[in-house]
């Protein structure tokens, strides 16, 4: 029987390049690659995708990947040849079924119901309120009227999100229980998430806290929460909650921090996470800390990369090192900042220019500035995360001074956008 030397990836993040970090990170600590695809064809649609899949994955497989019967039946010869180490997800949408295909062959992973918990928001509230983790007060509720009651009792504004989407998607403050009542039946209009998956009916419907809001990055190790720092998040205007940026480490004084990470951690063993990392959002507010979410996954955008700049921990180098039954470093190796800021369009239609790029990359710390799109593309004014058009990256012996930074660089850049019609008349 062949040694374990194989990491399975259940799909790709599919964002350019933090979605395919894993296939080259897996390629480069030596292990051979599967990925497991609900469809192929997807990573043939970029260059990028296209090019990380042929250098980086031994061997693809097409499976439904929402069922983890059919994940585990599609790697059954592997599994049977004593081949495989382990199995991870970048991807909140993967994270039950990669759970339940670790358990189901006896490899290292979250517990299933730990993954399904903190998929489902109504459930995470519900258990974390049983466990006295303070959480805004909320509703669970599977209909219309039962949406414009619930937010009749929590008072205007209210906000009404989806069960299990991720970026902010669905997600909307609501002035009124009426638009309440409206935005549940736009939720519920869609039977599936933005991958696929099927959805549980139903929508949350909470208290609008007033504050600001931190994200505490958590990886569980041999027994033991580790809290690898509190990230300062920034969001757009309301109606919305589009992420417009984060800085790390955050500035909030070190009580404060404690503080956070008191209410994420106590979240987590709520609902038995008991195995990598944890993504866990929490809001300032004038009662304390709220927990908002746990996902029991990587942070998203650019907050990996920041830690790495900041503090030197490749944090999905080492989370990967976990799921493969290998020890990670999780040491601080450098004492910086890092901070990120999104670019958004304010309003729909098509790129026709940018400006400023140049200014933004002749300032001092600014390490990277990237565009996800070109003129001549439809763009859309931001709702959530699939909205960014780009992203500023900037360093700073504090984070006082890379936030100033990013935001110097960010407000250097603007975007020319005509209506489609124009586009069309003048093209």
């Amino acid at each position: 029987m062949t040694a374990p030397d194989t990491l399975v990836l259940i799909e790709g993040g599919r964002l350019q390049p933090f979605g395919f970090d894993p296939f080259q990170i897996t390629k480069d600590l030596g292990l051979r690659t599967i990925l497991v695809t609900g469809d192929t064809t997807e990573y043939l649609k970029s260059a990028v995708s296209r090019e990380s899949v042929e250098k980086n994955v031994d061997r693809v497989i097409e499976a439904d990947i929402s069922d983890a019967a059919s994940v585990v039946a599609s790697l059954r010869d592997e599994h049977a040849a004593g081949r495989l180490l382990g199995v991870f997800s970048i991807t909140e949408y993967c994270v039950v079924v990669v759970a339940e295909v670790a358990h189901a062959l006896g490899l290292p992973g979250l517990s299933p119901a730990a993954g399904r918990d903190a998929r489902q928001k109504q459930r995470t509230r519900q258990i974390c309120t049983t466990a006295d983790v303070p959480v805004p007060n909320f509703a669970w509720v599977q209909s219309a009227d039962q949406a414009r009651k619930a937010a009749e009792e929590l008072g205007s504004p209210c906000v009404v999100k989806p069960p299990s989407e991720a970026g902010g998607i669905g997600v909307k403050l609501c002035s009124s229980p009426d638009e309440a009542g409206l935005h549940y039946d736009i939720i519920a209009a869609a039977p599936t998430d933005r991958r696929g998956n099927p959805r549980p009916m139903g929508a949350l419907v909470e208290e609008y806290v007033v504050g600001y809001q931190v994200s505490v990055e958590v990886v569980h190790f041999r027994g033991a929460h580790h809290v690898i720092g509190v990230t300062d998040e920034l969001y757009g205007p309301h109606p919305h909650f589009v992420a417009v940026g984060e800085t790390y480490p955050s500035l909030l004084p070190e009580k404060t921090q404690r503080e956070c990470a008191d209410v994420a951690v106590k979240a987590l063993r709520a609902i038995g996470h008991n195995f990598g990392v944890a993504h866990v959002e929490v809001k300032v507010t004038a009662k304390g800390p709220l927990l908002i979410e746990v996902n029991a996954r990587l942070p998203g955008a650019q907050i990996t990369r920041l830690i790495h700049e900041a503090h030197g921990i490749h944090l999905p180098r080492e989370v990967i090192r976990i799921h493969a039954g290998l020890t990670p470093d999780l040491n601080t190796h450098r004492d910086q900042a890092a901070a990120a800021r999104y670019l958004t369009s304010p309003a729909a239609g098509v790129l026709t220019g940018v400006r400023g790029l140049p200014l933004a990359e002749e300032l001092p710390g600014v390490a990277e500035v990237a565009l996800y799109l070109a003129p001549g593309d439809r763009i859309q004014a931001a709702e959530n995360i699939r909205d960014v058009l780009g992203y500023v990256i900037a360093l700073g012996e504090t984070a006082g001074e890379a936030a100033r930074r990013a935001d110097a660089a960010a407000l250097e850049i603007g975007f020319d956008v005509a209506s489609p019609e124009v586009s069309t008349l003048h093209g």
